[in-house]
């Protein structure tokens, strides 16, 4: 496979794009960029600097401090896999926490982040060879991506599958507490006036609630054989 191609994968919280997408790059040998953990990370850095909690959001702040957030990918050996860093330090654990999941929709609804994550995604995916999920990949960031596949599952399905990873993870969560996130973040994402979530022109639907992670990655590796 002498041919790059641009995969980009968007979809609901909690879909599993992200462990489709290290599987593809890993398989491909692409690049791989989890633009969600890019706004993690901002949203961490909001949270650090006091601009944003439960009960307040300084937006200006943010704005106005934004040229003093850092982020960068650096390739972990162990995981084999890439991990973001906010202003030199590995951040990949933090920005997992429900904290962080609870607050990222409202820094992605911010014009100026998006402008500056945008930026920072098209020239990382500048030479192709590269898989990139998110929301807005697409639509937004690469609108004449070769692939773009749209992923989808019930809310219940996804709480259910999160609520398990986090409280592997350790974390004392509730699934309640869980699938209200994960629907106000489908809210709030589908309906932010500055690149909504919605399904791109062209992008194949996957509705992932009954598939395997085997199932649902043969599927698409035919998907991106046929783009080949």
């Amino acid at each position: 496979m002498d041919k790059k191609i641009t995969i980009a994968i968007d979809g609901f919280s909690s879909t599993g794009k992200s462990t489709l997408a290290k599987q593809l790059a890993k398989k491909l040998n692409y690049i791989y960029v989890d633009t969600g953990a890019m706004y993690r990370a901002v949203t961490l850095y909001a949270l650090q600097k006091g601009f944003i909690s439960s009960a307040h959001f300084n937006e200006e702040a943010l704005v106005a401090d934004l040229q003093n957030v850092n982020l960068a990918f650096v390739f972990n050996k162990e995981t084999e896999g890439s991990e973001i860093c906010l202003n030199g330090s590995n951040v990949a654990a933090q920005i997992r926490t429900m904290e962080v999941s609870n607050l990222v929709s409202q820094i992605a609804t911010v014009h100026e982040v998006r402008l500056k994550l945008v930026e920072q995604q098209r020239f990382m995916g500048r030479d192709k060879g590269v898989v990139m999920d998110g929301r807005d990949i697409g639509t937004v960031v690469f609108p004449d991506a070769e692939l773009k596949v749209f992923m989808t599952s019930a809310a219940g399905t996804r709480a259910q599958r999160r609520y398990d990873e986090l409280r592997a993870q350790g974390q004392e969560v509730t699934y309640n507490e869980v699938l209200k996130n994960i629907q106000d973040r489908d809210y709030i994402d589908t309906h932010r006036e500055d690149s909504p979530l919605k399904k791109a022109v062209g992008a194949k639907e996957i509705d992932n609630s009954d598939m395997t992670i085997s199932e649902q990655f043969d599927k698409i590796l035919q998907l991106v054989k046929e783009a080949l």
